[in-house]
């Protein structure tokens, strides 16, 4: 926040042409920004660690209105399964909360949310419906909060829907790049170098898997050594992406925990990460809670490759299978117009 100079009209301490940005910030009438897919886990990092794509993702509108308080108007791309009330969808809760903290509940602020990822996929639609929604609505605003002040208020969203309260979607959709979640309950969230060359090669098979049937199925008490293996290769996987070193990345990207009980709820996956290793993956598990499954690769020829003998082998159960390949997204939520 900042002080205004009463006779200038001008934050005490603030530059004039920052100034002036924030100003015309401020009289902005409506903004649209682009919130994108991401891969939570990672393989060995049970709701701590994930990393944003630059395909598929959700747009968001937010406008001005004449009429107090805030709205959602219009939701298209969810054959109409999301709710149009705010307090019941995941957008509407992190900017609900928002506007409460801000103490602007009676501004008339209407929304639109373009659904373009889909739904149940294990590729954060509910992360990125809040992300877009709170990060609108916060540059509409003049950006009075920081990415990383928006965290709790996202991360409220996303729980809205799955009942748990974890930031390995909404961090990186926010924050862009690959995170690390320290803690959840404190949201001490860090950002993780990203190798020159890592690739992503994401396939979506048509099937929904909610997260919170995903969550049910998971054990409940975990073995010591089971445990010690799994923090080896979280921690191996750190160090491989600090130092660039791909084959450190690949010997550390198993998963002992989720994976073995959530592979039942995707047809054909052990089939499809014995084709993945095949064609050149460093490593590959489930992206989130599925039945998105992902590969992390060095260059773009490998993750194409991997991508289309993926999709072939869940074409063949059949299912439809959509690829996506991506660098891993630097960038994050952000605005694709302003005005």
């Amino acid at each position: 926040m900042f002080t205004v100079d009463p006779v200038g009209g001008n934050p005490k301490g603030l530059h004039i042409p920052c100034f002036r940005a924030v100003m015309s910030q401020m009289s902005l009438k409506e903004v649209r920004v682009f919130s994108p897919a991401t891969v939570a886990n990672v393989a060995c990092g049970f709701d701590v660690l994930g990393f944003a794509i630059e395909q598929p993702g959700d747009e968001i509108v937010v406008r001005r209105s004449a009429q107090p308080g805030f709205r959602i108007t219009k939701i298209t791309g969810d054959d109409g399964r999301l709710p149009l009330d705010p307090k019941l969808n995941t957008a509407g809760v992190a900017v609900l909360d928002l506007l409460r903290h801000l103490g602007k509940t009676d501004l008339g602020i209407e929304m639109e949310i373009h659904k373009k990822m889909p739904f149940g996929s294990g590729l954060g639609s509910s992360a990125a419906s809040a992300v877009g929604g709170a990060f609108a609505v916060n540059h509409l605003l003049g950006e009075p909060l920081t990415r990383k002040q928006l965290l709790p208020f996202v991360v409220a969203g996303e729980a809205a829907a799955d009942g748990a309260w974890h930031a390995d979607n909404v961090g990186p959709c926010l924050l862009g790049g690959i995170t690390l979640i320290r803690s959840n309950a404190e949201l001490d969230v860090h950002a993780i170098p990203i190798p020159e060359n890592l690739w992503a090669a994401v396939v979506h098979p048509d099937i929904v898997v909610l997260t919170k049937v995903a969550r049910e199925i998971m054990p409940r008490h975990i073995q010591l050594e089971t445990s010690t293996q799994q923090i080896g290769n979280l921690g191996g996987l750190i160090c491989g992406l600090y130092q660039s070193d791909y084959a450190l990345i690949g010997r550390s990207l198993h998963d002992l925990i989720a994976e073995p009980y959530r592979q039942r709820l995707i047809p054909e996956f052990y089939r499809a990460k014995r084709a993945a290793m095949a064609a050149g993956a460093l490593g590959f598990s489930i992206s989130g809670a599925g039945p998105s499954v992902f590969a992390l690769c060095e260059g773009e020829k490998a993750a194409r490759e991997v991508a289309k003998a993926v999709a072939e082998v869940f074409s063949s159960v059949p299912l439809k299978a959509t690829p996506y390949v991506s660098r891993i997204n630097p960038k994050g939520v952000h605005v694709l117009s302003a005005s």
